[in-house]
């Protein structure tokens, strides 16, 4: 029983590193276009 625990705790560790690598490549994206906007603006602001 106690290998059976291992073995779901293992794979609940994998599936949570997938969806946070998920999360940190999603946050990157909408980091990157902050970024983009945050420059149009300055261009707009710095005319």
């Amino acid at each position: 029983m106690s290998e059976n625990l291992n073995s779901k705790n293992i794979e609940n560790d994998q599936f949570n590193l997938i969806d946070e690598e998920s999360d940190y490549k999603d946050l990157i994206t909408r980091l990157n276009e902050i970024k983009s906007t945050i420059a149009l603006l300055e261009k707009t602001i710095f005319k």
